[in-house]
């Protein structure tokens, strides 16, 4: 019979699909003989069950009666009892860390018998008995019950006027858990319920319940955590904070999760629980001043918080808290950290011995990677700094200043950049937060909510602004020296330094993008084997780089990626200046050059004429006037790549995008203004006139229907790389279903090949599903292919991406039809499964076949795994992307190395 309950000495790390991370870490703590609470774990196996069926599986009620009979006899005290009562907190404790996204409730086990015992129970401490009563109905009405929790902290707030919480009498506080009774009972027609083991059972529902919380959908989706794997829920024995000034409560780091530098980080409250700290409600001290208030807490939560490092091998973020001078771990997890900071750790991590190169590798992204490539603020200029809070979550934003969630996505929405500005975030803030550039708040430490949620997103943050005064309409606030900034003005907000500015602040390339523009010089003054030696020695020679301990890091994690990945990486560029910029980005090769940009602006003109020509003579003028440019082209292009293969494609456009549009000619010719030329044109663009152009007269088709353009543009490449010593094209044909297309094409490209004395591959591009399903046969005429994967998805879903993605795309990912859009990362079960056929049958056909991908999926990571799986030989993207797909080509060789050991 499937166990569903499990004990904290039953478990360990390994098991967080199991018991989710909270519950593993607890029970890995719990061997390694740390202060851990006692308690159990309800499995996910449990929630899933729970969620599928509607009721819990059999046999778990019975096994948690167990566990908790064993842990009342642990503690010896029973759950609730009048004279001495067991408390327990149930936490929820996904596979992936979640904070705030699921529910959490305190206190579970007291009512209004219960409440005198703890009192007693505490020494006579009747103000903490009556906090922690009050605290248990507002997170249990809020949480279990759905009562807004603004009613809560209104009635709280009425009764503090403006004092802390830790201001407040036992008698207020017993008048306030009369208020919040009331409250439960207004607003759900029943009393708050007294039984302690009916307030646990609704409890663990509650949580079971949150993982389908819209909050919790939404972060699964920004996150990409998959929406099957369920909660787990951990019931642990209370430990209180909120004794007095020799308790606390606090949340540690091994090392900050900003920055990744080494040192001691983290926050603490004295006579506070948890919730106080992560919720950002009252400013908290730095973990260092714990020292002063108790010192032998201080010095076991340090060495503790080294074991914990050392044994996880990377940085962990860990709750604490200190009943009466004793320490007890409540919670460790590898925290989340910024771009920055999971660089400079995962080198930090080789040099202690902690880990290799290869984990080094695996233990970053190509996302954050991307991060560290964003704007930062210009050092000089016009800067009119109007506060300072701590740099929660680094980057640099600039946006209109807004103060709620709603408005945050509304404006979004519109194509606005906005800051989102609240005295705290909470949970039901994440739409917002996601929306928004970045974040400010005038309250909350280092791990407060939105510093955490931020961090984990990439979104710039800075947090305990506390010289701002956010208005309670939440339509403005204030800052020192009489500035008021109120709903649309433009701040800026820096979240390396804390620092707020008024109006836009100028942007800059980051030292990242810097290192990468840089790389090529290097590369070029260097001998390859000694920039690779340079690269294991942590890149010492480029201390002249800004931010040296950073860009060493990026240059080493590079360096050891480049050495170990398969998949080639190449780049989409049209002209010679994004070639250049590519091959600095360390581009090999250009994988997708676009002839139909080359035909624009004033070239535009000559493109019509050829469309348009009525005879032979003017057909051929056109082309005539066209070659010499064409070659001109391709002369910059493959000078800029320096014998780095390029792959051209033949032109690709829909062909309305090159005539002259036709309700403007059919305007003119209603209204008589029409010259004798306009009815020309009129009468050759209906003729023209598609109904879908995306699927009409384009690619292959549009150089078989118009003698000689193919020709002209082979010719001009050709005396191009005769021009340019070591040029290496490859000529691709585009959108081709049928072998015979390419055939007609291809024999005459080749023709021309060996009239110039110029080799060059010949290939196509895969770009419809019968191209795809038919590879074996094209590959008879195709000496390799290029997945065009943008087209080949709006192919094979049936979707026009220019229409569809704003029309329900939205409302697809929120009925989980997509887990992300299929034109952002490769959907591998349908699109993937094609590529992977066309890929097995044309190899078969031709075993040297060359494969890649030229879609903008080239530079997605996990697109850039499934090239890797599928035995592609290269990817191709945009400039910009082509140092996320080197990273993410190396990881996904060691990925696979590490899932073959297994």
């Amino acid at each position: 019979m499937a166990k569903f309950v499990y004990d904290f000495t039953e478990g360990n790390r390994d098991l967080k699909d199991l018991l989710g991370g909270k519950g593993a870490n607890l029970a890995e703590m719990t061997n390694l003989g740390l202060p851990v609470p006692p308690g159990f774990t309800i499995t996910t196996e449990a929630c899933r069950h729970y969620l599928a069926e509607g009721s819990v599986p059999e046999g778990m009620e019975r096994e948690i009666a167990d566990h908790l009979s064993a842990l009342e006899g642990a503690m010896g005290r029973k759950l609730g009892q009048a004279d001495g009562p067991l408390l327990v907190s149930v936490r929820s404790g996904a596979k992936f860390s979640m904070p705030g996204m699921m529910e959490t409730v305190l206190n579970i086990g007291l009512n209004d018998e219960s409440v005198y015992g703890l009192a007693k129970q505490a020494g006579g401490n009747e103000r903490f008995a009556w906090d922690s009563y009050r605290r248990l109905i507002q997170m249990f009405g809020k949480t279990v019950q759905g009562i807004d929790g603004e009613l809560f902290e209104h009635a709280l707030e009425e009764l503090k006027h403006g004092r802390q919480d830790t201001d407040l009498t036992a008698q207020e506080l017993q008048r306030l858990v009369e208020t919040y009774k009331g409250i439960v009972r207004e607003q759900t027609g029943h009393d708050f319920p007294a039984d302690p083991r009916e307030q646990m059972r609704q409890a663990v529902m509650a949580v079971f319940d949150s993982w389908n919380a819209p909050r919790a959908v939404l972060y699964r989706r920004q996150e990409r955590i998959p929406a099957d794997l369920g909660t787990a829920v951990n019931v642990v024995a209370m430990v209180f904070g909120n004794l007095g000034d020799d308790s606390g409560t606090g949340v540690a780091f091994t090392r900050d999760p900003g920055s990744g530098r080494q040192g001691i980080y983290g926050d603490y409250l004295q006579n506070a629980q948890g919730e106080d700290v992560v919720a950002g409600i009252r400013n908290t001290v730095p973990l260092q001043d714990l020292e002063a208030v108790d010192k032998s807490s201080y010095d076991e939560l340090l060495a503790i918080m080294e074991t914990l490092e050392t044994h996880y091998r990377d940085l962990c973020d860990i709750e604490f808290t200190i009943e009466r001078g004793k320490l007890w771990m409540l919670q460790t997890r590898v925290g989340k950290r910024t771009a920055a900071a999971a660089f400079r750790i995962a080198t930090q991590l080789v040099d202690q011995g902690l880990i290799t190169l290869d984990e080094a590798v695996t233990r970053v992204t190509g996302d954050q990677l991307a991060q560290l490539m964003f704007p930062r603020f210009a050092k000089d200029g016009g800067r009119k700094k109007i506060t300072k809070g701590m740099n929660a979550s680094p980057g640099a934003a600039v946006g209109k200043a807004v103060f709620t969630s709603e408005r945050a996505v509304e404006l979004a929405g519109q194509g606005e950049d906005v800051i989102l500005v609240r005295r705290e975030t909470n949970p039901d803030d994440l739409a917002g937060m996601i929306a928004a550039r970045g974040v400010l708040t005038s309250r909350g430490g280092k791990t407060s909510h939105a510093a955490v949620v931020a961090r984990g997103m990439g979104k710039t943050c800075v947090c305990g602004a506390e010289e701002l005064e956010v208005s309670a309409s939440g339509k403005r606030f204030t800052a020192p020296g009489g500035v008021e900034v109120r709903e649309g003005e433009v701040i800026s907000i820096d979240g390396s330094t804390g620092e707020v500015f008024l109006g836009e602040v100028p942007v800059v390339d980051s030292a990242v993008v810097e290192y990468f523009e840089g790389a090529l010089e290097r590369r070029s003054s260097l001998g390859e084997s000694e920039e690779r030696a340079n690269g294991e020695r942590s890149g010492r020679d480029h201390q002249t780089q800004p931010d040296d301990e950073l860009v060493r890091a990026v240059d080493r994690v590079m360096s050891h990626a480049d050495s170990v990945r398969r998949l080639g990486v190449r780049a989409n560029a049209d002209n010679p200046e994004d070639a250049a910029r590519a091959r600095r980005f360390g581009a090999q090769g250009i994988g997708l050059c676009r002839t139909e940009h080359m035909f624009l602006g004033e070239r535009r003109q000559l493109v019509e004429d050829l469309v348009l020509a009525a005879t032979g003579e003017e057909r051929q003028a056109a082309l005539d006037a066209l070659e010499p440019l064409q070659k001109a082209d391709f002369i910059g292009i493959f000078r800029a790549m320096e014998g780095l293969p390029v792959t051209i494609r033949l032109i690709d456009p829909p062909l309305h995008e090159f005539l002259p549009d036709l309700v403007a000619l059919s305007v003119k010719a209603a209204t008589g203004e029409a010259t004798e030329k306009d009815r020309a044109l009129l009468a050759a663009v209906k003729r023209l006139h598609e109904q879908n152009p995306m699927l009409g007269l384009r690619g292959v088709r549009l150089g078989l229907v118009i003698p000689g353009l193919f020709a002209m543009q082979v010719r001009a490449i050709a005396e191009a790389a005769r021009e340019v010593p070591g040029a290496t094209p490859e000529i691709m044909i585009p959108l081709v279903a049928a072998v015979q297309e390419l055939e007609a094409v291809r024999e005459e490209a080749v023709q021309i090949l060996a009239d110039t004395g110029v080799e060059a591959l010949v290939g196509t591009m895969i770009e419809t599903p019968r191209a795809a399903l038919t590879a074996g046969q094209v590959a008879e005429a195709a000496e390799f292919f290029s997945f065009g994967t943008n087209d080949l998805t709006q192919m094979t879903w049936g979707f026009s991406r220019d229409d569809v993605e704003a029309a329900f795309f939205s409302r697809y990912l929120e009925l989980g039809i997509f887990g992300v859009s299929p034109f952002e990362t490769l959907d591998r079960d349908g699109v993937g499964r094609l590529v992977r056929l066309a890929a097995e049958e044309g190899r078969a056909t031709r075993p040297g076949l060359k494969l890649g991908i030229c879609g903008e999926h080239g530079g997605d990571p996990d697109s850039v795994h499934f090239c890797h799986e599928a035995g592609l030989d290269y990817v191709s993207c945009s400039p910009f992307r082509i140092p996320v797909a080197r990273l993410e080509a190396g990881r996904a060789v060691l990925a696979q190395n590490d899932s073959d050991t297994r």
